[in-house]
């Protein structure tokens, strides 16, 4: 019995398929962790949310800021972009079953000492607190106001969390920490211009991993393909697992209990 966390699949279900089997992915036995972006950009879009879905309890997944973007268009009234790949998940016979079931993950997922989120965790926030304002964004989206929440969901402040935001300023900061987060400053500010590697950082900023922690609480995240899976001058006990398979890197497994990966080339043509 194994648990296996894999990076963002954004639609590349041809590479998932092939790296389960490469691990010997067992559903009865073993335990999968997504860190979120399971959909989007790739062509396999509507194929991964399938598989992932059809894993039942044998599948742990958080949401990315893909994910939200899906909901958004399809519950909150939001639009496709152009690079998008969703419309087979918006026109499937399954596409309510499928929504429900992503709009029903968690922003987190924590066991023993391990903590999973799709962005990473504020340095100060203890995975007691991180847990407690995923249910709020969790009651949120499985409210009679969900569409609502979503239709606000999208914006770049408050750029900082505080302990007395309310409201939609409140959800929408704990959304962009933990699905959007790269760069923050001394005050745990988030920077949301910066998408691509370390030298990309701007003044008086750097990655949230390398800022110390006050716990040695294992972190696992994706998000961030730029890095390549690596976390260079971490402060923190992390473990990066988008090594950008989607834009022609590949998919990563990391076997939770002995720390092996196992990587699966791309077969996106680096698009």
């Amino acid at each position: 019995m194994s648990t296996y966390v894999i990076g963002d699949l954004h639609g590349c279900h041809a590479e998932f398929v092939r790296l389960l089997d490469a691990v010997n992915f067992s559903p009865t036995h073993d335990t999968l962790w997504l860190v979120g972006d399971v959909i989007n950009r790739g062509p396999g879009s509507l194929a991964c949310l399938q598989e992932a879905q059809a894993l039942g309890s044998a599948v742990r997944c958080v949401l990315g800021n893909h994910d939200f973007h899906l909901l958004v268009v399809a519950r909150g009234g939001g639009k496709l972009k152009k690079n998008d790949t969703l419309d087979d998940i918006l026109a499937s016979p399954q596409r309510e079953s499928l929504l429900d079931w992503l709009q029903s993950q968690p922003l987190v997922v924590h066991e023993g000492n391990t903590l999973m989120a799709h962005a990473g965790l504020l340095p100060s926030w203890s995975a007691e607190q991180a847990l407690t304002l995923s249910g709020e964004v969790q009651s949120a989206l499985q409210s009679e106001h969900s569409g609502a929440f979503l239709s606000q969901l999208f914006g770049n402040q408050p750029d900082r969390f505080r302990d007395d935001l309310e409201g939609m300023d409140r959800l929408r900061c704990i959304v962009n920490v933990l699905t959007r987060m790269r760069f923050i400053d001394a005050e745990e500010r988030l920077d949301f211009a910066a998408k691509e590697g370390l030298d990309s950082a701007p003044e008086g900023f750097a990655p949230w991993f390398q800022f110390p922690r006050q716990d040695d609480l294992r972190l696992l995240f994706g998000h961030w393909a730029a890095l390549e899976g690596r976390t260079p001058h971490a402060k923190v006990n992390v473990e990066g697992l988008d090594t950008g398979c989607v834009w022609g890197g590949a998919l990563t497994a990391m076997n939770l209990e002995t720390g092996e990966r196992t990587r699966v080339p791309s077969q996106q043509g680096g698009r």
